[in-house]
């Protein structure tokens, strides 16, 4: 990393606020446990990183964090995860309405075939943000722009949103998770399908959304981790077996299977 990523780890305050929790999370599809005792902080204005083999649970925690596993009819979660102290499990908690603080972006671009303007509309529309469309167009173009994707679309609104590279399909998507005003935005491998090029973008938009928007990011490229996250979780078989400041966890980890993953030994 370099120094100014390294200085922006290490003066982080330590009363940063903690905004999502996990607390003895087991996830569990059928008879079979995927998650074991998961216990994790994920602090506000951060970025975290979630690292660990393929298959080791990084991604079914992550859907957790807005209940995505509850598409899955087998799928069973115990344990407790909270936003700004609310148990998001609770039956009072409206899972649409938990989404639209916790947004989502997916491993592979999956813009609505739709036009750009109303794909970043379509949200603010059926939440009830806006009154009127003069409020709908500053809300679209103030999500393009905090997406750095404006200046590329701003003369094709009308433009279907599939149309566009993968880099900005991507960027697209997550104008579409800026735009009904979220507190967290997950970010399920989201270069895994880009070119580096497209994939520095986003990277660099990571940057710029953490002075904003707590994220979780899950990303399979521990250089990826090393550059965008100020904290990083190793998980592995299903547990979470060591977190800490990202600097930190890349150049003395505590725990020998972190060292051994960091170094290539299995993964």
């Amino acid at each position: 990393m370099k120094n100014l990523e390294q200085s922006e780890v290490v003066n982080y305050p330590a009363d940063r606020a903690i905004k999502m929790q996990g607390k003895d999370v087991k996830v569990f599809y059928g008879e079979k446990q995927a998650l074991f005792d998961v216990n994790i902080d994920i602090y506000d204005r951060e970025v975290t990183a979630l690292i660990g083999p393929s298959g080791c649970g990084k991604s079914t925690f992550l859907r957790c964090l807005n209940r995505m596993n509850d598409t899955v009819d087998i799928c069973r979660i115990e344990g407790k995860i909270t936003v700004d102290g609310e148990d998001i499990y609770e039956k009072s908690v409206d899972p649409v309405h938990l989404r639209a603080r916790v947004g989502m972006v997916f491993q592979k671009p999956n813009p609505f075939p739709k036009s750009i303007f109303d794909n970043v509309a379509y949200g603010p529309k059926i939440h009830g943000l806006v009154d009127n469309k003069t409020d709908l167009e500053e809300i679209v173009e103030t999500s393009l722009r905090k997406a750095s994707i404006w200046d590329e679309v701003k003369d094709r609104l009308d433009a279907p949103g599939t149309g566009l590279s993968g880099g900005q399909q991507q960027r697209l998507c997550i104008a579409r998770a800026i735009a009904v005003r979220p507190e967290v935005i997950l970010m399920d491998e989201p270069c895994s399908a880009l070119d580096p090029i497209a994939t520095a973008k986003i990277e660099e938009l990571i940057h710029e959304l953490r002075e904003n928007f707590t994220i979780a990011i899950v990303t399979h490229s521990m250089q990826q981790a090393a550059r965008v996250s100020q904290r990083t979780a190793f998980f592995h078989l299903g547990h979470l077996v060591e977190m800490g400041e990202t600097d930190q966890i890349f150049t003395n980890p505590e725990d020998e299977r972190t060292q051994g993953y960091i170094t290539g030994r299995f993964g």
